[in-house]
């Protein structure tokens, strides 16, 4: 059986909660991290912005993708830049589509 070290695939650690992101953070087999507006909530998280920043002040070290949390489709590009702003290692997700069904391809 192969170890983890020799896949060809990149393992991101997906979740909203502080404590698990930090722990998985540090684990080598850990190639970055990503969370988005429905596990922040769904984990109680009232400031996506202040919760953001706040893990960004530990995760320097690997990528993390963070996904923009407006449904307005002309403010999503606003969002994300000022999102990707955040942090030289932080990427921007789009969704495909809002929460509203809309397409997202005109961006």
């Amino acid at each position: 059986m192969k170890s983890l070290a020799d896949l060809k695939v990149q393992l991101y650690a997906d979740g909203a909660d502080k404590a698990g992101i930090l722990e998985l953070y540090a684990k080598p087999y850990i190639k970055g991290l990503t969370t988005n507006p429905s596990l922040m909530k769904k984990a109680g998280i009232k400031d996506y912005e202040a919760f953001a920043k706040d893990i960004l002040q530990t995760v320097t070290a690997k990528p993390i993708s963070l996904e923009v949390f407006t449904d307005d489709i002309v403010d999503m590009k606003r969002q994300a830049l000022m999102i990707n702003s955040w942090g030289a290692n932080v990427y921007t997700k789009i969704p495909i589509t809002n929460s509203k069904g809309e397409s997202c391809l005109p961006l």
